[in-house]
Protein backbone atom coordinates (compact mmCIF):
# COMPACT_ATOMS: atom_id res chain seq x y z
CA UNK A 1 0.00 0.00 0.00
CA UNK A 2 1.37 3.38 -1.01
CA UNK A 3 1.97 5.91 1.74
CA UNK A 4 0.71 9.50 1.27
CA UNK A 5 4.26 10.86 1.28
CA UNK A 6 5.17 8.60 -1.65
CA UNK A 7 2.35 10.08 -3.71
CA UNK A 8 3.42 13.59 -2.72
CA UNK A 9 6.97 12.81 -3.83
CA UNK A 10 5.67 11.36 -7.10
CA UNK A 11 3.61 14.44 -7.90
CA UNK A 12 6.56 16.63 -6.94
CA UNK A 13 8.76 14.88 -9.51
CA UNK A 14 6.08 15.21 -12.19
CA UNK A 15 5.71 18.89 -11.32
CA UNK A 16 9.46 19.32 -11.78
CA UNK A 17 9.23 17.68 -15.21
CA UNK A 18 6.26 19.85 -16.19
CA UNK A 19 8.14 22.98 -15.10
CA UNK A 20 10.36 22.38 -18.11
CA UNK A 21 7.42 23.42 -20.30
CA UNK A 22 7.23 26.72 -18.41
CA UNK A 23 10.95 27.22 -19.03
CA UNK A 24 10.46 26.42 -22.71
CA UNK A 25 7.68 29.00 -23.04
CA UNK A 26 9.90 31.57 -21.32
CA UNK A 27 12.67 30.76 -23.82
CA UNK A 28 10.31 31.40 -26.72
CA UNK A 29 9.43 34.80 -25.30
CA UNK A 30 13.12 35.63 -24.81
CA UNK A 31 13.88 34.57 -28.39
CA UNK A 32 11.04 36.70 -29.73
CA UNK A 33 12.42 39.70 -27.83
CA UNK A 34 15.97 39.09 -29.07
CA UNK A 35 17.33 38.22 -25.62
CA UNK A 36 19.45 35.36 -26.91
CA UNK A 37 21.75 34.96 -23.94
CA UNK A 38 18.74 34.63 -21.63
CA UNK A 39 17.19 32.15 -24.07
CA UNK A 40 20.27 29.93 -23.94
CA UNK A 41 20.31 30.20 -20.16
CA UNK A 42 16.73 28.95 -20.21
CA UNK A 43 17.67 26.09 -22.52
CA UNK A 44 20.46 25.15 -20.11
CA UNK A 45 17.96 25.19 -17.22
CA UNK A 46 15.67 22.89 -19.23
CA UNK A 47 18.56 20.46 -19.76
CA UNK A 48 19.29 20.49 -16.02
CA UNK A 49 15.65 19.71 -15.22
CA UNK A 50 15.69 16.89 -17.76
CA UNK A 51 18.92 15.52 -16.29
CA UNK A 52 17.63 15.30 -12.71
CA UNK A 53 13.95 14.41 -13.09
CA UNK A 54 14.68 10.89 -14.38
CA UNK A 55 16.89 9.82 -11.44
CA UNK A 56 14.43 11.46 -9.03
CA UNK A 57 11.53 9.58 -10.63
CA UNK A 58 13.34 6.27 -10.21
CA UNK A 59 14.27 7.16 -6.64
CA UNK A 60 10.68 8.09 -5.80
CA UNK A 61 9.37 5.03 -7.71
CA UNK A 62 6.75 7.19 -9.36
CA UNK A 63 5.35 4.39 -11.51
CA UNK A 64 4.36 2.55 -8.36
CA UNK A 65 3.25 5.65 -6.45
CA UNK A 66 1.15 7.05 -9.33
CA UNK A 67 0.34 4.14 -11.67
CA UNK A 68 -2.40 6.06 -13.54
CA UNK A 69 -0.10 8.92 -14.59
CA UNK A 70 2.30 8.46 -17.52
CA UNK A 71 5.43 10.41 -16.62
CA UNK A 72 7.22 9.19 -19.76
CA UNK A 73 4.61 10.82 -21.96
CA UNK A 74 4.94 14.08 -20.02
CA UNK A 75 8.71 13.91 -20.34
CA UNK A 76 8.51 13.40 -24.11
CA UNK A 77 6.14 16.35 -24.52
CA UNK A 78 8.43 18.66 -22.58
CA UNK A 79 11.55 17.36 -24.32
CA UNK A 80 10.04 17.91 -27.77
CA UNK A 81 9.32 21.50 -26.82
CA UNK A 82 12.75 22.23 -25.34
CA UNK A 83 15.01 20.13 -27.57
CA UNK A 84 13.21 20.68 -30.87
CA UNK A 85 10.68 23.53 -31.02
CA UNK A 86 12.60 26.11 -28.98
CA UNK A 87 15.94 25.70 -30.80
CA UNK A 88 14.27 25.61 -34.22
CA UNK A 89 12.51 28.89 -33.42
CA UNK A 90 15.86 30.24 -32.23
CA UNK A 91 17.58 29.27 -35.49
CA UNK A 92 14.82 31.02 -37.42
CA UNK A 93 14.71 34.15 -35.28
CA UNK A 94 18.50 34.55 -35.13
CA UNK A 95 18.65 34.09 -38.92
CA UNK A 96 21.18 31.28 -38.73
CA UNK A 97 20.15 29.79 -42.08
CA UNK A 98 20.28 31.33 -45.57
CA UNK A 99 16.95 33.10 -46.16
CA UNK A 100 16.53 31.39 -49.53
CA UNK A 101 16.36 27.88 -47.99
CA UNK A 102 15.24 28.51 -44.42
CA UNK A 103 11.54 27.95 -45.15
CA UNK A 104 12.03 24.38 -46.35
CA UNK A 105 14.92 23.31 -44.11
CA UNK A 106 13.44 24.29 -40.73
CA UNK A 107 10.45 21.92 -40.98
CA UNK A 108 12.87 18.97 -41.31
CA UNK A 109 13.99 18.86 -37.64
CA UNK A 110 10.37 19.27 -36.51
CA UNK A 111 9.11 16.41 -38.66
CA UNK A 112 12.03 14.02 -38.18
CA UNK A 113 12.09 14.48 -34.41
CA UNK A 114 8.29 14.14 -34.15
CA UNK A 115 8.61 10.75 -35.86
CA UNK A 116 11.49 9.62 -33.68
CA UNK A 117 9.93 10.75 -30.40
CA UNK A 118 6.87 8.62 -31.15
CA UNK A 119 8.74 5.54 -32.33
CA UNK A 120 8.80 2.57 -29.96
CA UNK A 121 12.56 2.22 -30.45
CA UNK A 122 13.38 5.84 -29.54
CA UNK A 123 14.90 4.58 -26.28
CA UNK A 124 16.19 1.02 -26.15
CA UNK A 125 15.98 -1.38 -23.19
CA UNK A 126 19.79 -1.27 -22.89
CA UNK A 127 19.67 2.52 -22.46
CA UNK A 128 20.55 3.98 -25.83
CA UNK A 129 18.82 6.52 -28.03
CA UNK A 130 17.98 5.36 -31.55
CA UNK A 131 18.88 7.91 -34.21
CA UNK A 132 20.40 11.31 -33.59
CA UNK A 133 18.72 12.21 -30.28
CA UNK A 134 17.35 15.61 -31.37
CA UNK A 135 19.96 17.74 -29.64
CA UNK A 136 18.85 20.73 -31.69
CA UNK A 137 19.50 23.01 -28.73
CA UNK A 138 23.18 22.09 -28.91
CA UNK A 139 23.32 22.67 -32.65
CA UNK A 140 21.62 26.06 -32.30
CA UNK A 141 24.08 26.95 -29.56
CA UNK A 142 27.15 26.15 -31.65
CA UNK A 143 25.73 27.75 -34.78
CA UNK A 144 25.31 30.98 -32.82
CA UNK A 145 28.31 30.90 -30.46
CA UNK A 146 30.65 29.49 -33.10
CA UNK A 147 29.53 32.02 -35.71
CA UNK A 148 29.51 29.28 -38.35
CA UNK A 149 28.52 30.17 -41.90
CA UNK A 150 24.85 30.09 -42.87
CA UNK A 151 25.36 27.45 -45.55
CA UNK A 152 27.26 25.21 -43.14
CA UNK A 153 24.35 25.52 -40.73
CA UNK A 154 21.91 24.63 -43.48
CA UNK A 155 23.89 21.58 -44.60
CA UNK A 156 24.38 20.34 -41.04
CA UNK A 157 20.70 20.82 -40.20
CA UNK A 158 19.70 18.69 -43.20
CA UNK A 159 22.34 16.07 -42.29
CA UNK A 160 21.26 15.90 -38.64
CA UNK A 161 17.59 15.61 -39.68
CA UNK A 162 18.48 12.59 -41.80
CA UNK A 163 20.50 11.09 -38.94
CA UNK A 164 17.46 11.31 -36.66
CA UNK A 165 15.88 8.66 -38.90
CA UNK A 166 18.97 6.44 -39.26
CA UNK A 167 18.73 3.68 -36.59
CA UNK A 168 22.17 4.14 -35.05
CA UNK A 169 22.40 3.80 -31.28
CA UNK A 170 23.57 6.88 -29.38
CA UNK A 171 24.74 7.03 -25.80
CA UNK A 172 22.10 7.90 -23.21
CA UNK A 173 24.17 10.12 -20.86
CA UNK A 174 23.89 8.95 -17.29
CA UNK A 175 22.33 5.57 -18.19
CA UNK A 176 24.51 3.86 -20.83
CA UNK A 177 26.82 1.72 -18.71
CA UNK A 178 29.95 1.71 -20.86
CA UNK A 179 32.34 4.43 -19.63
CA UNK A 180 29.48 6.02 -17.67
CA UNK A 181 31.72 7.73 -15.04
CA UNK A 182 33.88 9.25 -17.79
CA UNK A 183 30.83 10.33 -19.78
CA UNK A 184 29.25 11.99 -16.77
CA UNK A 185 32.52 13.63 -15.69
CA UNK A 186 33.24 15.05 -19.12
CA UNK A 187 29.62 16.08 -19.42
CA UNK A 188 29.83 18.12 -16.23
CA UNK A 189 32.99 19.87 -17.44
CA UNK A 190 31.32 20.53 -20.76
CA UNK A 191 28.31 21.98 -18.96
CA UNK A 192 30.54 24.40 -17.08
CA UNK A 193 32.20 25.48 -20.33
CA UNK A 194 28.80 26.01 -21.97
CA UNK A 195 27.66 28.20 -19.08
CA UNK A 196 30.86 30.24 -19.42
CA UNK A 197 30.22 30.69 -23.14
CA UNK A 198 26.63 31.73 -22.49
CA UNK A 199 27.89 34.32 -20.00
CA UNK A 200 30.23 35.70 -22.68
CA UNK A 201 27.59 35.96 -25.42
CA UNK A 202 27.26 37.51 -27.93
CA UNK A 203 31.07 37.45 -28.35
CA UNK A 204 32.43 34.39 -26.56
CA UNK A 205 36.04 33.25 -26.57
CA UNK A 206 36.65 31.39 -29.82
CA UNK A 207 39.18 29.10 -28.12
CA UNK A 208 36.68 28.20 -25.37
CA UNK A 209 34.04 27.38 -27.98
CA UNK A 210 36.54 25.18 -29.81
CA UNK A 211 37.69 23.35 -26.69
CA UNK A 212 34.10 22.77 -25.60
CA UNK A 213 33.58 20.70 -28.74
CA UNK A 214 35.73 17.93 -27.24
CA UNK A 215 32.76 16.49 -25.38
CA UNK A 216 30.37 16.39 -28.36
CA UNK A 217 33.18 14.75 -30.35
CA UNK A 218 33.75 12.19 -27.57
CA UNK A 219 30.01 11.52 -27.37
CA UNK A 220 29.73 10.95 -31.12
CA UNK A 221 32.79 8.68 -31.35
CA UNK A 222 31.69 6.63 -28.33
CA UNK A 223 28.16 6.28 -29.70
CA UNK A 224 29.33 5.06 -33.10
CA UNK A 225 31.88 2.71 -31.56
CA UNK A 226 29.32 1.14 -29.23
CA UNK A 227 26.76 0.89 -32.02
CA UNK A 228 29.09 -1.05 -34.28
CA UNK A 229 30.27 -3.26 -31.40
CA UNK A 230 26.69 -4.12 -30.49
CA UNK A 231 25.80 -4.68 -34.13
CA UNK A 232 28.71 -7.08 -34.57
CA UNK A 233 27.26 -9.05 -31.65
CA UNK A 234 23.85 -9.12 -33.28
CA UNK A 235 22.23 -6.74 -30.80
Amino acid sequence: MQQPWQRVMGWGVHLLTASGAVVGAWCLVAIHEGRYREAFAGMAAAVLIDAVDGPLARLARVKEALPTFDGSKLDDMVDYLNYVVVPVVFIYNARLLPPSVSAWILPLPLLASAYRFCHVSAKTPDHFFTGFPSYWNILAFYFYAGKTTLWFNAAFTVFASIMVLVPIKYVYPGRTRTLRPLTIGLGLLWGVSVLAIIWQLPDPSASLVTWSLIYPAYYTVLSFALHWRLRSRGR
